[in-house]
């Protein structure tokens, strides 16, 4: 397991709130740390595409509208297997 180090960080109540609820068994921090990696690994893949950009030139239509569908098949895919987890926990239960 790594290391971990305690931090102040102040977020709006209401955004506490909801993310509270949702996090509930995974915990604040898990869920606090989850979502700053996955913030992480966005900036660095927009970091990315702007290299490739300059090196090899805008994407086309078709190339964008390719990756966004791409892009939503993952998504979909992760809610499918999140929900799937819900519920899988659930009948253990």
């Amino acid at each position: 397991m790594a290391s971990t180090k305690k931090v102040t960080v102040t977020i709006p109540e209401d955004l506490l709130d909801e993310i509270r609820s949702e996090a509930a068994e995974r915990g604040l921090s898990a869920y606090v740390a989850e979502a700053l990696r996955f913030k992480r690994d966005r900036d660095r893949l927009r970091e990315l595409s702007g290299w490739l950009q300059e090196e090899h030139g805008p994407l086309s239509e078709e190339e964008r509208t390719a990756a966004f569908e791409e892009l939503e098949d993952l998504d979909a895919e992760h809610e499918r297997r999140r929900t799937a987890g819900k519920h899988d926990a659930g009948e253990s239960a």
